[in-house]
Parts: structure tokens; C-alpha cells; sequence
């Protein structure tokens, strides 16, 4: 059965419902991102906590789409959007309802919920694409993406205006996400969904699984382990006993299958991406909007999101025009994405923040939609099994890694920026509770509530220059007395070398992509594996 062909006219209707499904979740987190900076000033919280709340904004995402992704083709697309549709209502009712000594739980289960809704989504409308484009996964599924910049624009668009420009309440901006939730949901309503091509083979969960085998499941196993001691406050013995539990039920399952050491280093690299990629979009508003304005970073924002929007849609013309192969084009965006965070680190102006930016979204624009069509080219037995656990890697990295790992990166180079300018200075300012990450040391960052106070009486000077004509947006300093001086520039040194830190992530990502190069070169080229059928070369 040529499931294409077939169901051509309902592939367009499936690939734009998608669209949609993703566009909400990307104009929740655009939301989400230019809200920190009120998070912090309301309720107190250090960057590391603003980063295990953002975090908690990806972790719910592995547990949604590894889930779904398992049970997908068991009880069909359209019961996992149902259950999606709610999630995310529930989510909005919940986040906005933050207040007092428990906002931090509040926001954090909120955020979790997001995330679960943004996954069940994806664990629909990956493999549907997937299935329904299989001669052109690449470009079909950077389409699908596409959304997620888009909604990143949306998002960035209602902070800047209702945030920095109006001023309203951060809870009227998140819950307008909403509005694309209830367009997915009646675009989806009554739509003919069909199977993958591992489904329609008759293959088995526990054969689907094979491919992925222990050196697959090590990988997610060990981000159980991470989640459960992070966010459900397990000691390590038990959190690890949990991810090995589930690495033997996985073992079992595949009959102790090893897995295929590609996917297995694909996997490795998707959590690298997730935490490079989505980590950094997280704070890069915050980080711009301190090293600029906040207006300006929510502009930035916007531009660069665009750009990604609209290169997503020439993923086609680059895989067949110009030759690049999904791997070269890859190795070519991590260098890229390595040049463009470390212009940014080092950005005083708009001019040269837009031109750092812009390499930089270029660099990252074609890193999660490529890395799924490789794992959907290469993997074709695995159905929606593999690409579900490549997107839950990468989301629950972004989550347990990426963002909170910035945040510790914020407090900590802040923090000591602060403490080589002035301890005593340091001592009255930093953080009452350390800032802790994986097996680094602890870290005293700066208090957020204090640090808030600061940036909101040298934001409102830097406004009023620009509203005078003044060009100079540093000498909104005049407004700050000594010490809260030392302060303000504490944060801007941590923001410039946490940017610095963040590049060496796409270095990593550089060298692993040249290494798969050199491989596929030597086994004659990158080739795209169909069942039943002979491998096909691409480049």
C-alpha cells in the first residue's frame, strides 16, 4: 500500500494541523522565555531556579512523547491529541494561578504540564509526517518545525508588546497561547491518521525496540535518573534503581538486544542539541535583555526566530541544490551555531547582536528537524519508537541540562565577578541559598529579588533616555548608585561568559558530525534504509 499517494490530500491537512499543535507550544515557551526577568522580580528566585522552572518546561516533554510514542500506534493518534488538548489547558490554569510561598511549586507543575502536552503532540505529529513524506522526510519535517519559530515570533512579539510596552500582568500574555491550542484541536478533530510504515510490516513493540536495544535505553535511563533526583527529590540510589529498572524492562522487551551503536551516538548527540539548542533559547531574551534592554532582546528575539521560520522551509533546496547530505548540513550548522554564541558573548550594540544572532539561528535552525528525518531515514524499523525517544532525549536535556546548566552558569560567573569586584559588596547582594548543578561545585549567585529592584530602576532610565534621543544606553548607570553599579555589570560579566561556555556544546557537535561524514563516506555514502527494500543513497 503506497500510504502517500493515498492519503496525499489528508497528509496536507495532517502536516498543517501539526503545524499548528507546534506553533502553540513554541509561542508558550516565546511567552514563557520574556517572563523570567517578572518570575525573579515577584517571587524572588535565583537564575537556577528560574532554570529548574524553565527546566521543568522540557523534562514533562520526554515523558509525553516517549509514552505517546510507545502507545501510539496501539491506540491511535487521535486519542493522544484529546489527551494533549487538556493537558494544555490544564497547564495555563495552573501557571497562572502562582502566588505567594508556594509560586515555586506552582510554576514548576505548570511548566511540567506544558511540556507533557508539547510532547503527546510531537509523539503524534513527527511519525505522521514521517510516514506520510517518506522520499522527502528532511524537507517535510523541517516544514512541521518550522512552527516552532513561528510560534517563538508570536511569543516574543505579545511579551515585548504587553510586557515591555503596555506593561500588563505576566499571566494575561501566557494564557493567549491558548488561542492556537483551540485551533489544533478542531484541526485535528475527525481526521484520518494512519500507520507508520513499521505498524502496516506488523512489527512488534518489542522488535520496534531492537534498534535501540541497551545502548539506546541508556541514554533515556539516565535522564530518568536526573529526573528523579531533581525534580522529585529521590537520593541517587533510588533514582538510579528506578533507570535501571527500566533498563532491564527494555533489555527484556528487546530480548538483551545491544541496539545499533548510530542510534545510540544520534542519541547522544539529540540530548547535546536539545541542551545547545532549546537550553539557550530558554534565556537568550533574558541574557540579550541584560547585555542591551529588554525591548531590544525581545526584538532580537523575534528577528532571529523568524529567520528559522523561514529557513525551515528550504531545507529541500539545500539537501538537493547545494549537495549537502542531512550529516554535512549538520556539521556545517554547529559551526555556525559555536561562531554565532560567541559573537553574541561579546555584543554592546543592536547591530552587532542582530548579526551575532542571526549566525547563530542560522547555525541552529536545521539541528532538531534534521536529527529526526536521519533517525526516520536510517531506522525504519523502529516506527515511531525512535524518533519519540530522540525528541524526548533532546526535551528532557534541554530541561534536566541545558536550561538550568545556564542558570548555574549565570550565578556562578556572576557571582564571582562580583565577589573579584567587591566581597563585601558580594556578601550584602549574593543569593541566601547556593546554586547547585550535576557534579559541579556550589555556587552563591545574586539575589533575584534584590538583582530585579536594580534592573527594573536601570530599565526605566534606559527607556526614558531612548525616549530623549539619548543614544547611549549605558548611561542609564547615572541612575544606579555605586554599589547596585558593581552589581548591574556582576550580571552583564556572568551573562557575557555563560555565553561563552554555552559554545563549546556546538564545538562538541561539530566534531561528532564530521566523524559520522567520514563514516557514511566510507560505507559509500548516506543512504536511506526502507523495509523490505534495498537501502537507497541520498548523497
Amino acid at each position: 500500500m503506497n500510504v502517500q499517494i493515498e492519503s496525499e490530500t489528508n497528509a496536507r491537512r495532517l502536516l498543517w494541523a501539526g503545524f499548528v499543535a507546534i506553533l502553540a507550544a513554541g509561542m508558550g515557551f516565546g511567552i514563557r522565555g520574556g517572563i523570567f526577568d517578572n518570575w525573579g522580580a515577584e517571587f524572588g528566585f535565583t537564575a537556577t531556579q528560574l532554570g529548574a522552572i524553565g527546566g521543568a518546561g522540557f523534562s514533562g516533554f520526554c515523558f509525553g512523547i516517549i509514552i505517546g510514542g510507545l502507545v501510539c500506534d496501539r491506540i491511535g493518534y487521535a486519542k493522544l491529541v484529546i489527551a494533549a488538548f487538556l493537558l494544555h489547558v490544564l497547564s495555563a490554569v495552573v501557571t497562572v494561578s502562582a502566588t505567594g510561598d508556594a509560586a515555586y511549586t506552582t510554576l514548576y507543575l505548570g511548566m511540567f504540564l506544558f511540556a507533557l502536552a508539547n510532547g503527546t503532540l510531537e509523539a503524534v505529529a513527527n511519525p505522521l509526517v514521517a510516514t506520510l513524506f517518506p522520499e522527502k522526510r528532511t524537507h517535510y519535517l523541517n516544514i512541521l518545525h518550522a512552527s516552532w519559530p513561528a510560534g517563538l515570533v508570536l511569543g516574543g512579539v505579545i511579551g515585548w508588546v504587553l510586557d515591555d510596552r503596555m506593561q500588563v500582568d505576566w499571566r494575561v500574555a501566557l494564557i493567549l497561547y491558548l488561542i492556537p491550542t483551540l485551533v489544533y484541536g478542531a484541526m485535528f478533530f475527525r481526521q484520518h491518521m494512519p500507520l507508520s510504515e513499521a505498524a502496516l510490516s506488523g512489527l512488534k513493540l518489542g522488535e520496534m525496540l531492537k534498534d535501540v536495544g541497551i545502548l539506546g535505553a541508556l541514554v533515556i535511563c539516565y535522564l530518568i535518573a536526573l529526573f528523579c533526583q531533581s525534580a522529585l527529590g529521590l537520593n541517587a540510589a533510588v533514582a538510579y534503581g528506578i533507570a535501571g529498572a527500566a533498563l532491564l524492562a527494555v533489555a527484556w522487551m528487546t530480548n538483551f538486544a545491544l541496539g545499533s551503536w548510530l542510534l545510540f551516538v544520534l542519541f547522544v548527540t539529540h540530548l547535546l542539541i536539545g541542551a545547545v539548542e532549546l537550553g539557550t533559547d530558554g534565556w537568550i531574551q533574558n541574557i540579550t535583555g541584560n547585555l542591551l534592554t529588554s525591548e531590544q532582546g525581545k526584538i532580537l528575539f523575534v528577528i532571529t526566530s523568524a529567520t528559522m521560520f523561514a529557513l525551515r522551509f528550504c531545507a529541500d533546496f539545500i539537501e538537493r541544490r547545494l549537495g549537502l547530505s542531512p550529516v554535512a548540513l549538520l556539521f556545517v550548522c554547529s559551526v555556525l551555531a559555536c561562531v554565532g554564541l560567541n559573537l553574541t558573548s561579546a555584543i554592546t550594540g543592536f547591530g552587532g547582536a542582530l548579526f551575532a544572532l542571526m549566525v547563530y539561528a542560522v547555525g541552529k535552525t536545521f539541528f532538531w528537524p534534521t536529527m529526526l528525518a536521519i533517525a526516520s531515514d536510517r531506522f525504519p524499523r523502529t516506527g515511531a519508537v525512535a524518533i519519540s525517544i530522540m525528541g524526548g532525549i533532546g526535551m528532557m536535556s534541554a530541561g534536566l541540562v541545558g536550561t538550568p546548566g545556564l542558570g548555574y552558569a549565570k550565578d556562578r560567573f556572576a557571582g564571582e565577578a562580583l565577589q573579584a569586584a567587591d566581597p563585601a559588596v558580594y556578601e550584602e547582594y549574593r543569593a541566601p541559598d547556593p546554586s547547585r548543578f550535576l557534579f559541579f561545585d556550589e555556587a552563591y549567585g545574586l539575589d533575584g529579588r534584590k538583582l530585579g529592584e536594580i534592573q527594573t530602576k536601570f530599565g526605566d532610565e534606559r527607556r526614558r533616555l531612548a525616549a530623549a534621543g539619548e543614544a547611549d544606553p549605558q548611561a542609564a548607570s547615572t541612575v544606579l548608585g555605586p554599589e547596585e553599579r558593581l552589581v548591574q555589570a556582576a550580571s552583564v560579566a556572568g551573562d557575557r561568559k555563560t555565553l561563552k561556555a554555552d559554545a563549546f556544546v556546538p564545538a562538541i557537535l561539530a566534531v561528532i558530525f564530521l566523524a559520522l561524514m567520514l563514516y557514511f563516506r566510507a560505507i559509500g555514502g548516506y543512504r536511506r534504509v526502507t523495509i523490505g527494500a534495498p537501502a537507497r543513497q541520498v548523497t
